[in-house]
């Protein structure tokens, strides 16, 4: 079993000692240091805005344990803490006292406190305290306890773990494992009834023996170690009841996981920050709404972050002329605090077709990076700017057809750039792409795909209706390297032509260890060969995954837009044979593909132009759902729901049953009707659903209040699904799809073959 090398927290960001003076706006960590030993103090001003600021603190303990404490400093320039998380904090005109709240109270020798605030201050400047005080004691980052602590036969919640397995992370990884996220437990409570439903993460390096015990506050509520589903419905439990997670392990109980994440009313809000308004040089003005998020650990603490885009109201499709608003791209903690803010600026078109940002641990340091193409103008998140600040390349109908285009690859943990090169590919001449006024010329794909079988790599991409062109870029060392180029209209590769989608999908196709580009009724090989084409065109949905698992490897399940051939089809990933199709009838919108119902085997398809479902035979088993959009594993069974607007409803052959209606959200993308984001990104392996409120002060998180008996590893270790949820905010955003089969009937998982950074 895999175990982190440290306790990782929720709320706040860890600190690195390094000394550093602070200075409005900027970013910086600092060592405490006086003139007696026994503890270290790390502080870190994580962002800063117009008279405000927040901030990280780290408490190590060098010397005995303590089983209570409080850490004190002064303030020099007018400094005012107005919130805190993790910590109780009051101030006395420069005095500041932070105190422990009591599941975080035992600190060990060598173990550590971690809590954050927000504050404002007064003054030119923000410098750091010059000193700090843990319960009287001086710290100065200094030597060892001065007695042996005593021994303890449970860790305290906060003291680094001991190790599960003696092998550490291997610098050089197993052969064929793919590097994936190093995550903490996530664990969440969800009010369900008059109790509150505790679940939590079985990671994909665990083997079936670990079991868990569960703690309201310090009292264990679980007779024995739980073996089965990563959940707990604590009966009858106080609203807001404090839980942690201890994994056990042939027998012992390991240090407990950071307090759950509290779902009082069934979801968690984390307040967002909507950009100011403005308006265009033609006069018109506009304002924001939170569009689509994506997750990565941006700061390498084992739980999850995440990256926001600003759509400006005024947002158009290619298709559409006029001038936009700039794009705004965040990244939040959790618990709101926003750690840097990248302006794409005036030359980079808002709408859905512009701006697919990446969010992945590229160069697998353990922190995830961001992924986007930019422009002359893009401002990152510590104020550096790509290109030209001045230049303006936008023409009388806002489209932006000339000046230089860039990728940029930018620190997930500061929104600094990180390496930025020319995007591939180039536009070239507008009307090679199949029109002259821009439509079709800046219609952009990403994703991210393990094309060596071990590492992620970036896929930016142009082009589908005619030509296509898909891009493969390494970030090693600080740098943006190029991988391959398939360019359809390269010798060999003219039957990619037209056969993208508006999105694409990532998997192991062929089953060699390494990832493939779905791009649409096109599949790209591993090294940038073309594989397949199905000839069968341009569509607006598509579902790859175990569709069938009653035959070996993976399917496609894609709709098509072209009135002459197949409206939907149901084909072997692979080879891209089709298994079963459907009549031509024009533009067909909309299809899913997924087990949705367990009275017949395998997954259900469905699209906008079908009359029914039908099952992985192309026979018509039943109903037609009510919806053809997005899917969620919610409530306690393998089978999938369906998720649509801000609903969520239980397939019947008689008609859906509500299980969760949105309250104060909205869905993004008008017909769409997509979330902000959804997928497993807390608790056990069933999905969490994102939207943002309606008006764009929150992202509101919902996670499932069901217990289920099923134990599944988090669905983010499994590649292909991890890469989906990458990809998720591509264009048309469509449904994460893991790499084997989930639903009735279902066998146990297979044991992915990872290793974690």
């Amino acid at each position: 079993m895999h175990h982190r090398s440290r306790f990782r927290r929720r709320t706040a960001l860890v600190a690195a000692a390094a000394a550093a003076t602070v200075t409005a706006g900027a970013l910086g960590v600092v060592t405490a240091s006086a003139a007696a030993a026994g503890c270290r103090v790390d502080y870190r001003i994580t962002n800063s805005w117009g008279g405000g600021f927040g901030a990280d603190v780290t408490v190590t303990n060098l010397g005995d344990p303590v089983n209570g404490w409080a850490l004190t400093w002064a303030y020099a320039a007018g400094q005012q803490v107005s919130q805190a998380w993790n910590a109780t904090v009051t101030q006395s005109g420069t005095q500041v006292t932070a105190r422990d709240v009591g599941y975080n109270a035992p600190i060990g020798t060598g173990g550590t406190a971690n809590f954050g605030f927000n504050a404002s201050w007064n003054d030119a400047s923000n410098p750091v305290p010059a000193s700090f005080a843990l319960n009287g004691t001086t710290c100065t980052g200094g030597t060892a306890p001065t007695s042996t602590p005593p021994p303890t036969t449970t860790p305290p919640p906060t003291t680094t773990p001991p190790p599960i397995t003696p092998t550490p992370t291997p610098t050089t990884p197993p052969a064929g494992a793919k590097q994936l996220e190093d995550l903490d437990r996530g664990v969440i409570s969800v009010r369900s009834g008059s109790g509150n439903l505790v679940s939590w993460r079985l990671l994909g390096t665990e083997t079936s023996g670990v079991s868990f015990n569960v703690y309201r506050g310090g009292t264990k509520v679980n007779a024995t170690p739980i073996s089965g589903a990563t959940n707990y419905l604590d009966a009858g439990a106080a609203a807001g009841a404090a839980y942690t997670v201890r994994a056990v392990v042939n027998g012992a109980e390991q240090a407990a996981s950071a307090p759950a994440l509290q779902f009082g009313a069934g979801y968690l809000d984390v307040p967002i920050q909507p950009p100011a308004g403005g308006s265009t040089p033609s006069g018109e003005a506009y304002s924001y709404s939170a569009n689509d998020a994506s997750v990565g650990d941006l700061d390498g603490d084992g739980d999850y972050e995440i990256v926001l885009k600003w759509d400006p109201s005024n947002a158009k499709d290619n298709s559409q002329s006029g001038y936009t608003g700039n794009v705004y791209v965040d990244a939040y903690t959790l618990t709101g605090t926003r750690l840097w803010r990248i302006d794409l600026g005036r030359n980079i078109r808002a709408g859905a077709h512009y701006t697919q940002f990446q969010v992945y641990d590229y160069d697998g340091d353990g922190r995830a990076e961001v992924a986007m193409k930019t422009a002359d103008g893009t401002r990152s998140g510590t104020g550096q700017v790509v290109g030209s600040s001045s230049a303006d390349h936008r023409n009388s109908g806002g489209y932006v057809l000339a000046g230089p285009e860039y990728l940029t690859m930018f620190n997930g943990q500061t929104g600094a750039i990180a390496s930025t090169v020319d995007y591939d590919p180039p536009r070239g001449t507008v009307s090679s792409w199949g029109d002259n006024y821009g439509n079709r010329v800046d219609r952009f794909l990403a994703g991210t795909a393990y094309l060596d079988g071990q590492r992620p790599s970036l896929i930016m991409a142009r082009g589908y209706y005619t030509r296509a062109v898909i891009a493969a870029w390494d970030f090693r060392d600080g740098t943006l390297r190029k991988r391959w180029t398939f360019d359809s209209n390269a010798s060999g590769n003219s039957a990619a032509a037209g056969q993208g989608n508006h999105q694409l999908s990532v998997a192991d196709v062929d089953a060699d260890g390494r990832q493939e580009i779905v791009y649409g009724a096109a599949t790209i090989d591993d090294n940038g060969r073309l594989l397949y084409s199905t000839g069968n065109g341009h569509g607006d949905a598509m579902h790859v995954g175990d569709l069938d698992p009653t035959r070996a490897g993976l399917e496609v399940f894609k709709v098509d837009e072209d009135g002459s051939k197949p409206s939907s089809y149901f084909a072997d990933a692979r080879t891209g044979q089709i298994i079963w199709s459907t009549a031509a009838s024009g533009d067909n919108g909309r299809g899913v593909s997924a087990d949705i119902w367990a009275g017949s085997p395998g997954a259900e398809s469905w699209s906008s132009a079908s009359s029914g479902v039908a099952n992985p035979r192309g026979q018509n088993v039943g109903r037609k759902p009510s919806s053809a959009n997005f899917l969620a594993w919610w409530d306690g069974d393998p089978v999938r729901e369906l998720l649509d607007g801000t609903k969520i409803d239980k397939y019947g052959t008689g008609g859906e049953t509500r299980l969760l209606t949105g309250s104060s959200v909205a869905s993004n993308n008008g017909t769409k009707s997509t979330p902000a984001l959804s997928g497993d990104i807390l608790g056990d392996w069933r999905e969490e659903v994102v939207w943002r409120t309606s008006d764009s002060t929150a992202l509101r998180i919902y996670s499932t209040p069901t217990p289920t008996s099923t134990r599944i590893y988090t669905l983010m270790h499994d590649p292909q699904y991890r890469a989906a949820i990458a990809w998720q905010n591509t264009a048309y955003n469509q449904p994460p799809h893991p790499g084997f089969f989930i639903g009735d009937g279902m066998g146990a998982p297979p044991v992915p073959n990872i290793y974690l950074r």
